[in-house]
């Protein structure tokens, strides 16, 4: 299937150096919340690219639960694909695909687990249903049937009918530290602006980027 005339062109606003904040987590801050205003259906659905030790890249979408100066968090299975992958080269990407809004925002940087208060703080707030999930799914391992997911769920309504179901001791959050985040606007004629943060010893070195 060819699909190369597939296009439209980027009727934006521009960005320039002087609207952006000094601060890359105020900024994205700023652009989170225009997301949200424009109506963008989940707008801290975001791509997390990993890589193992095999040095095969991997990349699924999961969702920003929490985000301050000191990085962005989600949360997972431990035992998943992708935190085996963290475990073995402890660096991720991020990406936050906007394009209502043509913008996208991309974060580099480590990763690291937070902390265990942080992980029961955000699993009591789930719904009780998602907490169920989280003990009843071996991520990313195969299963013969969805029957026998169901089956795993209805024993553990039975082990949790009564009171709170509590933090299973494999499941938490990550933290991605930014080393290196770039804030991308579409612009016509693919002359898009670009502006990248990188972390330096004072702060942020902030350049703009060729398109």
């Amino acid at each position: 299937m060819d699909i190369g005339d597939m296009r439209r062109d980027f009727e934006s606003e521009g960005m320039d150096r002087e609207a952006l904040s000094d601060n890359p987590t105020q900024q994205f801050e700023t652009w989170f919340g225009d997301a949200r205003e424009a109506g963008i259906l989940e707008p801290n659905a975001m791509s997390l690219a990993t890589t193992g030790a095999d040095n095969m890249p991997d990349l699924r979408t999961v969702l920003l639960k929490y985000f301050d100066e000191r990085g962005f968090v989600f949360y997972t299975n431990y035992g998943s694909r992708k935190a085996h992958e963290i475990e073995e080269n402890p660096r991720a990407a991020l990406l936050f695909p906007w394009i209502g809004l043509n913008r996208q925002v991309r974060i580099q940087g480590p990763v690291e687990k937070v902390s265990k208060t942080e992980s029961l703080k955000y699993f009591a707030s789930r719904p009780r249903g998602s907490q169920i999930g989280a003990w009843v799914s071996e991520q990313s391992k195969a299963i013969t049937s969805r029957g026998l997911l169901e089956q795993k769920v209805a024993e553990m309504k039975r082990k949790f009918s009564e009171g709170e179901v509590p933090l299973p001791g494999f499941w938490g959050g990550y933290r991605v530290v930014p080393e290196r985040i770039e804030f991308w606007q579409g612009r016509p004629s693919r002359l898009h602006d670009r502006f990248e943060y990188v972390r330096a010893d004072d702060g942020w070195l902030i350049q703009r980027l060729q398109p």
